[in-house]
């Protein structure tokens, strides 16, 4: 078998960007990838158009000498553009080796070791009274982990003081009325400093947080120690990591507690396993990334049924979100949950197909950025 092509489809989906890419061999089998570097899809597709040079040709069942190829072939290594390029083509490689075998992706990784995903599911709101009812909504569809939030990404100008003191009192406020047994987190998306982040954890009494994501930023690993020291909470790191490497420092330090580790950033299923493996050496779990679309999710589910680490996958199909980006025409069959968790697939390959004809017909890739946010005084701050 020989790979004749690689597609790539930059398109808008629901309420953002996605880049798709499709895979084809010559004897009619063909896979789905998925790239996680958001609003930054173009750059990948480039980085797609480069490796299909000499991957066209190759036999996709070399899924791990490819992978060392793609990664390996250039002088510069590295970098999350390049790996979330490969992390799409490693993805529909292995769609191509579950079809061509017969079996589903998570049997080509060792094999299922639960027979349902966990999740926790994502909830937003715009008070801390509208915080707790929508809590309690996901807690009665079954949901036992929450990551809470507030409802705009937007707000700028962003004065991080301000908001750590009303966010600290919502989750005071959301652990006493929802009780101690639900699993609370809480994503920063790294926009505090250490001080800052400090200081959250210390407004908000012990037993607060279950988890607390992605606090700071994470080029210097020596600011999650400082912090460390600080606060006792555990922290859920990793979803912008894009190798194992990146990961280093926080598994051998301890800095991180979840892993959130995501498929499609990465390098797809070979570096994932590797960084999971790692992860389970020192005890801690894995709690993937999960916020694109279906083929991302699909990845995501045989990923965390293959590993023996998992606490929960993130899921944003609770009761009061809009997924439209899901539920789109062009996914003519993706995963879908049952209460609050995924059942393993038993379908050759990843399990989803993608009906092409809207595919192509899908709106185009439109330029869209995240949010620039700036302080009161001008100057401009993390998103």
């Amino acid at each position: 078998m020989k790979i004749t092509a690689i597609q790539s489809f930059p398109i808008w989906v629901g309420d953002r960007n996605q880049l798709i890419i499709k895979v084809e061999t010559d004897e009619g089998i063909h896979g789905w990838g998925e790239s996680g570097l958001s609003s930054r899809e173009l750059a990948v597709t480039g980085a797609i158009d480069h490796y299909s040079q000499f991957v066209i040709g190759r036999d996709p069942m070399l899924v791990g000498a490819l992978w060392q190829e793609m990664y390996r072939s250039q002088y510069f290594e590295g970098g999350r553009v390049l790996t979330a390029a490969i992390s799409a083509i490693d993805i529909a490689l292995h769609d191509i080796k579950g079809k061509a075998l017969g079996v589903p992706v998570h049997q080509l990784l060792g094999g299922p070791q639960r027979l349902t995903i966990p999740t926790f599911g994502c909830v937003r709101a715009g008070s801390p009274d509208a915080l707790v009812a929508s809590a309690r909504k996901a807690m009665e569809a079954g949901w036992d982990c929450l990551r809470l939030g507030w409802k705009s990404d937007h707000i700028s100008p962003y004065e991080p003081r301000a908001h750590i003191a009303e966010i600290a009192r919502w989750l005071v406020q959301a652990r006493d009325a929802l009780g101690s047994t639900v699993m609370l987190g809480v994503d920063y998306h790294h926009r505090l400093s250490v001080a800052e982040a400090a200081s959250f954890c210390q407004k908000m009494p012990r037993g607060t947080l279950d988890f607390l994501e992605e606090p700071i930023r994470d080029e210097t690993p020596d600011a999650y120690a400082a912090l460390r020291r600080m606060t006792d909470i555990p922290f859920a790191i990793g979803e912008e990591f894009s190798s194992k490497w990146q990961f280093l420092p926080y598994i051998e330090a301890g800095h991180a507690q979840f892993a959130r580790v995501d498929v499609c950033n990465v390098g797809g299923f070979t570096e994932a396993m590797k960084v999971a493996g790692w992860c389970e050496a020192h005890y801690i779990d894995m709690m993937p990334h999960n916020p694109l679309g279906p083929i991302c999710t699909a990845a995501t589910v045989h990923f965390s049924a293959a590993i023996a680490n998992l606490s929960h996958v993130e899921c944003w199909e609770t009761p009061d979100e809009d997924m439209a980006r899901q539920e789109s025409p062009i996914f003519a069959k993706r995963m879908r949950l049952v209460g609050s968790t995924y059942i393993v697939p038993n379908e050759p390959g990843l399990g989803i197909e993608v009906d092409e004809e809207a595919l192509r017909a899908a709106e185009p890739f439109r330029f869209s950025e995240m949010p620039h946010l700036r302080r009161r005084d001008g100057s401009h701050t993390n998103w």
